[in-house]
């Protein structure tokens, strides 16, 4: 047995390593539990006790995504520690959007050869869970030599809550006159790196601990920012504004549509809850974008509606609401330590996004 450990590490797949690197983070994979959840990492299947859920009529909500390129910018940069966080929190915003409770998780982390960045990607991982009070059931490590080249790797994560059926939060009830709230991002979150690392590595050249040009930050830090999880501010928002039988009418609501800004930026995004005789007007001039984002659309380096349409430009979420209750969601953002801003208002229109300067 022995010997075929040892030609199968020769190989390139270190099953002694991996069990070794496991053990090093099964303490903090225990931490991301919650009462639900039944079993322990390392079985079969994981498993989690839906009926102990407290909902009238439960839909589970599920989302599946990687962190895309953002791990070659790990690479680059050498700073894996929180790319754990950004596939969670990513998952998380995903369905909170929708009304739903993040329940529980599960990851797919596959590379090339096993090393520390595995323990340090699954420590945040693990905490991630544990702050969100997601549970952690399950996960795959992969270790593929030959599909990923040496120091390659990807992340990717799935994710399942719930819903009660009538809470389900479409955007069907946004009416021309309410107004977007837009929650502050720290970074790109797990978008546009492609674009960004071509304008930053290859055509600034900078390097990771180059700082950022006109900014102390380093490009490195202002790249491997952690992504945003909103989706507590989003439950505290629907328990208090959202006191309706049914999301889809607005009789007893005040909160009428969330979006994730991911991938697709802001007109791609916000469109996915606009009825079709609606049109959102997103006034850019109502936050100043981070550094990251000032650097990248500098001198023309990319265009104005392409930036919007590619990065979050330091909104990861946009909310539509009654007008009346902007200021106190300003305030609650306060307390849940996110920027927030008005930042435009829903007119008649076709379904599309209009950004003004």
């Amino acid at each position: 047995m022995s010997d075929k450990k040892k030609a199968y590490a020769e190989a390139g797949v270190d099953i002694a390593l991996a069990d070794k690197l496991l053990n090093q983070v099964k303490p903090f994979l225990k931490q991301a539990s919650r009462p639900e959840s039944l079993g322990s990492i390392g079985g079969f299947g994981g498993f989690f006790d839906i009926s102990r859920v407290k909902c009238k009529h439960p839909v589970l909500v599920s989302s599946t995504d990687s962190v895309g390129t953002k791990v070659t910018a790990a690479r680059v940069v050498d700073n894996y520690r929180n790319l754990g966080a950004d596939i969670v929190n990513h998952c998380a915003n995903d369905i909170a959007v929708c009304g739903a409770e993040p329940l529980y998780f599960l990851d797919y982390y596959a590379t090339g050869s096993l090393n520390r960045n595995y323990v340090t990607l699954l420590k945040g991982l693990a905490k991630a869970c544990a702050e969100g009070n997601i549970a952690l059931v399950g996960g795959e490590t992969a270790e593929l030599p030959g599909v990923y080249s040496e120091g390659e790797c990807d992340l990717v994560g799935t994710i399942v809550g719930v819903v009660d059926k009538p809470k389900i939060l479409t955007g069907a009830a946004i009416r021309p006159g309410d107004v977007l709230v837009g929650l502050g991002s720290s970074g790109l979150h797990t978008n546009g790196f492609s674009l960004a690392r071509k304008v930053l590595f290859s055509d600034l050249k900078l390097r990771g601990d180059s700082a950022l040009p006109g900014f102390r930050q380093k490009t490195g830090n202002a790249l491997m920012q952690a992504h945003v999880n909103y989706s507590g501010f989003i439950r505290e928002a629907l328990g208090k504004f959202n006191k309706g039988k049914q999301a889809a009418r607005r009789k007893d609501n005040a909160v009428f549509g969330l979006a994730h800004i991911t991938g697709g930026g802001f007109t791609g995004n916000i469109p996915r809850i606009l009825p079709d005789n609606c049109n959102a007007i997103v006034d850019t001039s109502a936050w100043k974008p981070l550094p990251v984002f000032q650097v990248l659309t500098g001198d023309n380096r990319v265009r104005f509606e392409e930036a919007y349409e590619v990065f979050n430009m330091g909104v990861g979420l946009v909310m539509v609401v009654e007008a009346g209750v902007a200021p106190s969601l300003l305030e609650m953002a306060k307390k849940h330590r996110h920027k927030a801003w008005t930042i435009g208002k829903v007119v008649k229109g076709g379904g599309s996004v209009e950004l003004t300067r």
